[in-house]
């Protein structure tokens, strides 16, 4: 079997993006906090002193999550890969997301993500992967789980960062070390993310995962 897009990218470099190149990374930096001011929002915490860490954003219920989320990493510093469906990378913006930092995926073919994104943060010193755990805007019952199976696999922390429309802020929580404890583990996200409200509380999720077929 032919690997993966995401497999061809985990076994070389990272993709050459945007923050690599400091002076377009500062200027778009300043951009992002001048459009956070504008729209009266504000960003709350700061990114954690570690190397490696996967950080989940929610919850993710509007298509304005995409551009003000991108404010607040780069007002935040943040320097993260993340994933997509292959969809978003078509032309003419396939170019565009890669340069943000942008990962495609076929979500027909996404089995073996995980292990992929394992062996990726085994392989670096350095890396942050940055997820939405609903994967989608629409109301759905269940986050994905990869998020979590990718840190326990990787050894690597959670870090929970938000969206908040009622209080117009964004930034980043806790950082806590998944446990295995699923149950337990999920608790302690619930509790967070249940003072957070997103555009559409509608459509919002509460954090809990599929139940496993016996």
């Amino acid at each position: 079997m032919a690997p993966s897009e995401t497999a061809q990218q985990a076994t070389g470099p990272m993709q050459y993006t945007i923050f690599d190149v400091p002076i377009l990374r500062d200027i778009f930096r300043w951009l992002a906090i001048l459009f956070i001011k504008m729209i009266g929002w504000r960003k709350d915490g700061s990114l954690p002193d570690i190397p490696k860490y996967v950080i989940i954003v929610a919850p993710h219920t509007s298509n304005w999550d995409f551009p003000i989320g991108l404010a607040m990493a780069f007002a935040l510093k943040l320097r993260g890969y993340w994933l997509g469906k292959d969809g978003l990378f078509r032309w003419p913006f396939h170019g565009f997301f890669r340069w943000l930092g942008g990962i495609p995926i076929d979500r027909s073919k996404s089995s073996d993500v995980v292990a992929q994104m394992v062996q990726v943060f085994k392989e670096r010193n350095k890396l942050t992967m940055v997820l939405a755990p609903e994967g989608t805007r629409k109301k759905v019952m269940y986050w994905k789980s990869g998020f979590y199976y990718i840190a326990r696999g990787a050894n690597v922390p959670i870090v929970l960062a938000f969206l908040d429309y009622l209080r117009k802020a964004g930034g980043i929580g806790p950082v806590f070390n998944p446990t295995g404890d699923i149950e337990a583990d999920m608790e302690y996200i619930r509790a967070f993310y249940a003072t957070v409200t997103g555009k559409h509380p509608e459509k919002q999720c509460i954090p809990s995962f599929m139940p496993e077929k016996q």
